[in-house]
């Protein structure tokens, strides 16, 4: 079997790779030449576990190429990106998924199968890509099989869930999802469900809709108590107690590909009726104002400051910058006339410092991605760069210590801003 998979981004590079593993002969393809001469030397710039090694394997066994145009194959998978339309719902924009499919169908030969990986709203495989093979000539499930597959893996922890999470399989016809089916047991271990293609773009989008909801709670919640002057962390630890409780924690919004595009893919589908996505969205994207009000607050007045943003990744310890809230964080805060200084050890930015240039004469210190080296400072030496040593940590997860008074930093999150009196909920 030879599989052709287009864009190498943070799902195609990591499933070509996979499928290489297994012995398929693998083309990836990228519009970019700088990522498709990295790959074909064995490389890779992505920060996740065991993906170098096994990229560099794979090139040197043959198994695993790199191409600008697609080549002729028996499978084709598209894992190009589906960002939001421009448009008054934010919904799917397909045009990315719509050039891959129409640069296959002159390589198509009887048999062949075509699997769109990518996140795409309800409907999109029967109402726009299956009628675009078929003006071409071809019939699903007999010349040319299509299904759905969306990808189900977490940044960090690509590979291993490649290889033990579930896979849904959603077919344009029952032919079609046996095949592909076949084509996925080749490397996971995880059950494969079988559906028809319209279920499964819901449940895609269900999946990560589900997850932005529980984290606005979190979010909303966060901002409540702080309105109220309660430690929200106090409030959320005694009500995980109950036995079907479980409260996320707050953060300084949300990130990544999935879960701060996907929802509005379903309200976009049924803007009158998907009320609960859309204000929970809106929460979401309310929080980096919240942060960047709170830290201008905790700087008191101060003229010309300068922040220290340590963190800029969507999400701990990986380099994942899509849609991060960190982002709009710098942006507000420069906005509002700070000096913004940010670092990240897994990412590589011309817009970042070495960890201590950024924190050398900050006024503050803001945590913003929950990386496990921002869980164990060196308090006492961060202190020491700092022209004041105060922390806001928007994670929660730089521990506050009981005997505040022998501590030189003074560590300020959700739980106790409400201590300092800003004069604004952040509401």
């Amino acid at each position: 079997m030879k599989i052709c998979v287009i864009g190498l981004g943070y799902i195609g590079l990591p499933l070509s790779a996979a499928f290489a593993r297994e012995g398929v002969s693998v083309t990836g393809v990228d519009v970019n030449p700088e990522i498709v001469c990295e790959i074909n030397r064995g490389r890779v710039s992505i920060e996740e576990p065991e993906l170098p090694e096994l990229i560099a394997r794979g090139v040197e066994s043959g198994r695993l190429s790199a191409s600008q145009t697609p080549v002729a194959a028996d499978v084709y998978i598209i894992a190009v990106p589906t960002p939001n339309r421009l448009d008054r719902y934010n919904g799917c924009d397909l045009s990315l998924v719509i050039s891959a499919c129409r640069s296959v169908i002159p390589l198509l030969q009887p048999g062949n199968m075509v699997i769109v990986e990518s996140t795409v709203a309800p409907g999109s495989m029967e109402g726009e890509i299956r009628p675009l093979f078929e003006k071409a000539g071809y019939t699903a499930g007999r010349d040319v099989f299509l299904a759905y597959c969306p990808e189900r893996i977490l940044p960090g922890k690509m590979l291993c869930e490649l290889a033990s999470q579930s896979r849904m399989i959603g077919g344009v016809t029952e032919k079609c999802t046996d095949r592909a089916a076949g084509v996925y047991a080749l490397i996971t271990g995880g059950a494969i469900s079988k559906t028809d293609s319209k279920t499964a773009e819901l449940v895609k989008c269900a999946e990560n809709t589900f997850r932005d909801v529980n984290i606005a709670f979190a979010n909303e919640l966060a901002k409540i108590c702080c309105g109220l002057e309660i430690n929200c962390y106090d409030v959320i630890r005694l009500a995980n107690l109950h036995q079907r409780v479980n409260i996320l924690n707050p953060g300084p919004g949300v990130g990544g590909h999935c879960l701060a595009v996907d929802p509005y893919f379903i309200h976009a589908k049924a803007p009158e009726t998907a009320q609960i996505i859309k204000l929970c969205r809106d929460v979401n994207n309310s929080m980096p104002e919240f942060v960047a009000k709170k830290a201008i607050s905790l700087l008191g007045g101060t003229d010309n400051p300068k922040i220290a943003v340590l963190g800029i990744a969507f999400k701990g310890n990986v380099d994942d910058c899509r849609q991060s809230p960190a982002l709009e964080v710098i942006r507000l805060l420069k906005e509002k006339g700070c000096r913004v200084e940010a670092c990240d050890p897994y990412v590589r930015s011309d817009m970042l410092v070495p960890f201590e240039q950024a924190v050398t004469g900050a006024e503050l210190a803001l945590v913003l991605a929950d990386h496990d080296q921002y869980k164990s400072l060196d308090r006492d030496a961060l202190a020491g760069m700092m022209a004041r040593p105060v922390l806001f940590d928007t994670r929660g997860i730089v521990e506050i210590c009981e005997n505040s008074k022998l501590d030189k930093l003074e560590v300020i999150n959700y739980g106790n801003i409400w201590k300092r009196d800003t004069g604004d909920s952040g509401s």
